[in-house]
């Protein structure tokens, strides 16, 4: 039983700020001038020119802002139950206001078709979580069922994707609604160290929701084919990317080795996926590859050979909206989605990874809709 993704929808906060403004704060904030010239060249070698925060006050001494001097002189951000706080006010709004945004104009589906809910986040906890608020909020039935995926990381949308494709081929009238919504930019660090800066230039907030069931899409409306998934480890990076709780906020560890490394092992890691649905690396069309960074995009376009244009959903993604963890590769996939020229069916491959390193894979087939000159291809929202 083949399921499809019938739609995909993003939603941004309204606050955003571009990477030249936030290097200048970071300079600001920098303990030394060797501090102040990495910031210069992480900021500057990003690929992004733009991302988008809950945190709308960053520093000062008004009511509200995130970042303030104590006592001793040193700058300091909330403790981890405050920033939690804003976590679970921000996220009930964002995963209420995008689940009615993708159901309004769902091709069909409406609140009460949805039986099962899967909520993504690696930034925050509270419970009752955005799944029970998206379903009474909506008005979904009380028996709709209820998941979530936390604390995994930029992969987990391929995993959520996969739990709704495997709910589908169970139940062949399943409607899921798959939602990843996270808010980085709550996890901001100032400790100076080289891990903490890299990951301050990176990560961003944003939320992306999917519709999936294995109800054939109707003429001349665009959609996804699931066709394959795959889950792989590469254990030498186990210590490169964690992500663990500590007291003022979660902290990451964000090697700047991480991009060699998937580098060095990401054509042993595609070529079983691929095999697996029949297929070899000239058969996919375009890659979707998880902007965790722009070396990481670097990395596997010139370890696959591939073209600029095979990964430029990507680039434009993280150029245009930084790195958003689980939310960022659904972005992606509506920028391949909304584009009406090139062949249909697209084949895709979308990669996307995570703390251990861990490795998650699917492929997949576009189905473009050429949409006049003026008019939006539905499914590719644009955000503010």
């Amino acid at each position: 039983m083949t399921a499809w993704i019938h739609r995909i929808d993003t939603l941004l906060p309204d606050f955003s700020f571009s990477q030249e403004e936030a290097m200048a704060k970071m300079q600001e904030w920098a303990r030394d001038d060797r501090e102040k010239r990495l910031v210069r060249a992480v900021y500057r070698n990003s690929g992004i020119e733009r991302r988008h925060s809950v945190v709308r006050i960053y520093d000062g001494e008004v009511e509200g802002a995130f970042i303030r001097r104590g006592p001793d002189g040193m700058l300091r951000g909330p403790g981890t139950a405050a920033r939690n706080d804003i976590f679970a006010a921000e996220s009930r709004a964002m995963s209420v206001q995008l689940a009615r945004k993708i159901l309004e104009h769902g091709h069909g589906f409406c609140p009460a078709d949805v039986t099962h809910v899967v909520t993504v986040s690696c930034t925050g906890f509270y419970n009752p979580g955005p799944d029970y608020y998206i379903v009474r909020e909506l008005g979904m039935s009380d028996a709709t069922q209820r998941y979530h995926l936390g604390f995994m990381g930029c992969y987990a949308a391929l995993p959520a994707l996969r739990m709704a494709a495997q709910f589908c081929e169970v139940d062949p009238s399943a409607v899921v609604l798959v939602m990843c919504l996270e808010l980085c930019t709550l996890h901001l660090q100032l400790t100076g160290s080289e891990d903490n800066l890299l990951a301050n230039s990176l990560f961003a907030d944003g939320a992306g929701a999917a519709v999936v069931c294995a109800r054939e899409p109707a003429p001349g409306i665009p959609a996804i084919r699931l066709e394959g998934f795959r889950s792989a480890l590469v254990p030498c990076g186990e210590q490169d990317m964690t992500w663990r709780i500590g007291d003022q906020g979660f902290d990451i560890t964000l090697s700047s080795y991480v991009p060699r490394i998937i580098g060095a092992n990401i054509r042993d890691l595609v070529g079983p996926a691929l095999a697996a649905e029949g297929l070899a690396l000239p058969d996919i069309d375009t890659w979707a590859v998880h902007p965790g960074g722009k070396s990481i995009v670097d990395q596997v376009q010139r370890t696959l050979g591939l073209s600029r244009e095979q990964v430029g959903a990507s680039r434009e993604v993280l150029r245009r909206c930084g790195n958003m963890s689980s939310a960022t590769i659904l972005f992606v996939l509506e920028e391949i989605l909304g584009r009406p020229e090139g062949r249909s069916p697209e084949r895709v491959c979308a990669v996307a990874f995570g703390p251990g390193l861990a490795v998650e894979l699917a492929v997949l087939s576009a189905l473009h809709v050429a949409s006049p000159a003026g008019v939006g291809v539905p499914g590719a929202s644009v955000n503010p």
